[in-house]
């Protein structure tokens, strides 16, 4: 029996929940809804390859200079603090392209998330997909259906969470009965 559970915490009186995180769209016949949430980077990768490449040499600079004026340890420890920034923002831009996919579409739910170079994909039939916080109002959101559970919402700000859960209880309800137009677009 095809069941969205509710609980208090997420619990929301409307009966449609305004697209502020999901754009509906339609091709041709069919309606769609999708959602990407994306990490917020402030510095695009080659912002912060020009960032890394301008403070070695700015740090590099002031280390040869102690290096003419006979101060040789200065150097080393200048490579080794370039070295761990250098890591550093390796493991930031690394993570600088994880994001969550959600799509609703004709037959299927399907959940992508990214992290670093994995990838995790997860498709649910939408009749038996159930939408639950993990463990309160500010947790991640849990989709589990057929066996299968995946948490999303990462790239939510805790406070929108409770929004997104309402937009995917929503779609899924308007998709159990047979809305196959797009409600506003």
């Amino acid at each position: 029996m095809p069941a969205t559970i509710s609980t208090a915490a997420w619990h929301s009186g409307a009966t449609r929940a305004p697209f502020r995180l999901g754009r509906e769209s339609r091709v041709g016949a069919e309606w769609a809804i999708d959602w990407v949430l994306q990490r917020s980077n402030s510095l695009a990768p080659r912002q912060l390859l020009a960032f890394y490449a301008s403070l070695c040499v700015l740090s590099l600079g002031i280390a040869a200079g102690f290096w003419v004026q006979g101060a040789r340890m200065v150097m080393p420890f200048a490579g080794l603090e370039m070295l761990a920034v250098g890591v550093a923002l390796w493991v930031v831009a690394r993570h600088a392209a994880d994001s969550e996919r959600i799509e609703l579409r004709d037959d299927r739910l399907t959940v992508e998330h990214a992290s670093g170079s994995r990838m995790e994909r997860v498709e649910f039939q939408p009749a038996w997909v159930r939408v639950e916080p993990g463990h309160g109002d500010r947790s991640l959101i849990e989709l589990s259906g057929q066996g299968r559970r995946i948490a999303v919402g990462r790239f939510v700000r805790p406070e929108q969470r409770s929004q997104l859960a309402s937009e995917l209880r929503w779609a899924l309800g308007r998709w159990r009965q047979g809305g196959t137009q797009p409600a506003s677009m």
